[in-house]
């Protein structure tokens, strides 16, 4: 059951972890880092090397990794929240803290869209995304960090409208289409209003996933220029392969596979992108809750198969889901480098899996084990109830 977190660790705080036998950066120019162990001071990474190199004194909680690996806390770059860690989609209560025992410490809303008596309105519709801005700002279910307050943009929103929006803490628009918005060049224009107030876009792509919503183009991506292309393998219908193309050769912006869309068109954007040589692009989402339910582990679940079926390694997939986010949507998380958050998830190979070591069960495909999450420091669910048990385990060895 999910329960209230605090926004941050109260008091005075230094976290050292050590015996770390992998560290996953998250960053696709170095994924692996050659260290053994990593110090947070208040919630934030000040240094990563090996531990007998390290300022360990006065440590308020110490993590032994056992030698289970350290990676960045994932990152869910496409959910639907409503209220809390209850989803009316499925009537589901929890589903934030069952998706943080699949390794993700981090969320980021396309919409509040599940909403019972959504209002579609303007006044409505802004209420409703400064609302969602300000209850996940001040509640974190379960200690996740819950992006939300994304509006879906309606015709009759003008620019005062984006500027009234932005200075009220939205920093985000619900995807594109979901709405009454489903032409380029109303979608031009308002994503254009967005992009001037620091307000990050994304856009609905592929055939309509819920009523109301419809078929997204090639052509309507390309006009909107949305800072992220949503769903590109289709959410869950996806648009054929020679338009997927056309927007991953005709753009710049990132592009998002989800877990709820079309396997076969997963793999084919995650290789037109790696003959484009823009793997950096890449970003991972569940687009859950949805129609077909919640997806506890859908995030590292698409790492996995992304790894075993797209021909990339497991450190460069796991980059997708962690430092590629981060970096597109400007979050100060999803990698190991000193100044950041620090929000870890513990890894090691699932218990009889084929593969020799963490890295290798998951090009096969298998799901690791997650033995631990820590969330600004803080240590915020131990061995997950949701993966396969994983062969080492860290523990709180002090404070």
């Amino acid at each position: 059951m999910a329960h209230d977190s605090p926004l941050k660790p109260e008091g005075p705080s230094k976290l050292v972890i050590r015996n770390v036998g992998l560290m996953l950066s998250g960053a696709l120019e170095a994924p692996i880092l050659d260290a053994d162990a990593l110090v947070a001071e208040n919630g934030r990474i000040t240094a990563i090397g090996r531990l007998k190199d390290l300022d360990t004194e006065g440590a308020t909680t110490v993590i032994d990794a056992h030698g289970s690996a350290l990676a960045p806390g994932l990152i869910d770059s496409h959910v639907h929240p409503v209220a809390g860690d209850w989803t009316p989609r499925q009537n589901q209560i929890g589903w934030i803290d069952s998706c943080l025992h699949g390794g993700v410490t981090t969320m980021i809303s396309a919409g509040e869209v599940h909403t019972p008596g959504r209002p579609r309105d303007i006044i409505g519709l802004k209420a409703l995304a400064i609302s969602a801005q300000r209850q996940f700002s001040a509640y974190r279910p379960s200690g996740v960090k819950v992006h939300a307050g994304a509006p879906i943009v309606e015709h009759g929103m003008v620019e005062e409208d984006f500027r009234e929006l932005a200075a009220a803490g939205v920093t985000l628009l619900g995807e594109v289409g979901l709405g009454s918005v489903k032409d380029g060049e109303t979608a031009k224009q308002m994503v254009a209003w967005a992009r001037k107030y620091g307000i990050q876009s994304t856009i609905h792509t592929g055939g309509p996933s819920i009523p109301g919503s419809g078929l997204i183009g090639a052509d309507v991506v390309l006009a909107a220029d949305t800072d992220v292309v949503g769903h590109i393998n289709g959410g869950h219908t996806a648009l054929p392969d020679s338009e997927i193309r056309c927007i991953c050769e005709g753009c710049s912006r990132g592009l998002e596979i989800v877990h709820n869309g079309n396997e076969r068109a997963a793999l084919f954007a995650l290789r037109t992108a790696r003959e484009l040589g823009q793997l950096e692009r890449v970003i991972l989402g569940t687009d859950a809750p949805a129609g077909s339910g919640v997806q506890p582990l859908g995030i590292i679940r698409t790492v996995a198969f992304l790894a075993a079926l797209g021909e990339v390694s497991a450190e460069i997939a796991l980059c997708f889901a962690t430092g590629n986010t981060a970096r597109m949507r400007d979050l100060d998380v999803g990698l190991i480098e000193a100044g950041k958050s620090a929000d870890f998830v513990f890894l090691d190979k699932a218990q009889h899996s084929a593969g020799r070591d963490l890295l290798e069960s998951i090009r096969l495909g298998d799901i690791p084990g997650i033995g631990m999450t820590v969330i600004d420091g803080r240590v915020t669910s131990g061995r997950s109830r949701n993966t396969p048990p994983a062969e080492r385990v860290p523990e709180v060895v002090a404070g």
